[in-house]
């Protein structure tokens, strides 16, 4: 059983995206999972190329991690405007991506 697990590549495990599947069209979050193993692995340039917003999303979860044992003035406020920032870099990317 271990040596099945050797054999493996975390590739193996990602999950397929259903609207790839059934619709023959990416969504929003295509990619995140492999350019996440790609920072990972040290490849930040291919991950950015995968998934843009994977660095910002990254610093928007490791801000709330901090948050939730030290108190951040203006948290709200930052928070808000990671997750804006989240959404326009995910939908320009989105759309870059389906006009090339």
């Amino acid at each position: 059983m271990s040596l099945l697990l050797l054999l493996n590549t975390p590739e193996d495990y990602m999950l397929p995206c259903l609207s790839k599947q059934i619709l023959g069209i990416e969504c929003f979050g295509c990619g995140l999972q492999r350019s996440t193993l790609l920072v990972f692995q040290g490849e930040f340039i291919a991950a950015f190329k995968m998934y843009p917003a994977i660095y910002t999303l990254i610093l928007f979860v490791l801000f709330i991690g901090v948050n939730l044992f030290y108190k951040i003035k203006y948290s709200e406020k930052i928070k808000i405007t990671l997750v804006v920032i989240n959404i326009l870099i995910i939908v320009i990317s989105y759309i870059i991506k389906l006009t090339h």
